[in-house]
């Protein structure tokens, strides 16, 4: 059986299933920063803008790029109000459509491990960022477990099914980051663990949420109504759970700086 692929192209279901969870992260790891206000900031993977939102509203950059693979998430992104002068691109994190030095900071926010050539990416950023500037990035957990959804995952895979993974899993390490960014030329690096939580307000808006994924929905494609129920009930277990039936979610991501000599 071979894996299925994770990608992501409907906004409005990814805002739910993963927008917030990036602006949750994304606050904490903006806190850890600490940018300058006023810069010209290069959102690498933006998606459908969650992060980049974020970004605008705490920061105000003088001038905004976003890149993304998919068309549908970029579209999503440029609808948003906050937004409406960035300069959009549809491409490769490895193959970046910007000129040299032409930018004061460039982020990835939660995509390097989809980065088939992490250490292409991280090029790519110290290409285009003007000396001085910072890059930077912030990752899920992959091999640790610090995906939010990490417990569907886990039950999947005891269950035998093939769970979607990204290409690159270990580029999340924290240790990982840091030779990467050091590798780069980058100094000034440091690191960081997020730790950050989501309360849902029952399983069914949980399992609801879980369906705008596409890192699980493929997968749950080929199972049977009784296998889905068995998960349900395998997962529901897992999960912390409150009196009144609200449920808590967590989740783990790595970060790291740096700044281009």
């Amino acid at each position: 059986m071979s894996t299925p692929t994770i990608t992501f192209n409907n906004g409005a279901t990814y805002e739910r299933y993963m927008g917030l969870w990036s602006q949750t992260a994304g606050e904490k790891f903006l806190d850890w920063l600490q940018p300058k206000p006023g810069q010209h900031w290069l959102d690498i993977g933006c998606g459908n803008g969650a992060f980049t939102e974020l970004l605008v509203a705490r920061y105000a950059p003088s001038a905004l790029d976003g890149l993304d693979p998919s068309a549908e998430q970029l579209t999503f992104a440029a609808q948003r109000p906050a937004l409406k002068a960035a300069h959009w691109h549809q491409g490769d994190a490895m193959a970046l459509p910007l000129p040299d030095a032409s930018v004061d900071a460039t982020v990835m926010p939660l995509v390097i491990f989809f980065v088939p050539d992490p250490a292409k990416g991280v090029a790519e950023m110290v290409r285009v960022t003007r000396p001085g500037g910072s890059v930077s990035a912030y990752a899920w957990d992959m091999p640790g477990g610090g995906f939010p959804y990490f417990p569907l995952q886990l039950t999947l895979r005891e269950m035998g099914a093939v769970v979607a993974s990204p290409p690159s899993p270990d580029a999340s390490k924290i240790d990982e980051l840091e030779r990467l960014w050091r590798e780069a030329g980058l100094v000034d690096v440091q690191t960081t663990a997020i730790t950050v939580q989501r309360e849902f307000k029952d399983f069914e808006d949980y399992w609801e949420t879980v369906l705008g994924g596409p890192s699980v929905v493929a997968t749950l494609a080929t199972l049977t109504p009784d296998r889905i129920g068995e998960l349900q009930e395998k997962v529901r277990a897992r999960l912390s759970t409150s009196a009144d039936g609200r449920i808590l979610a967590s989740g783990r991501a790595h970060a790291v700086k740096g700044h281009r000599a």
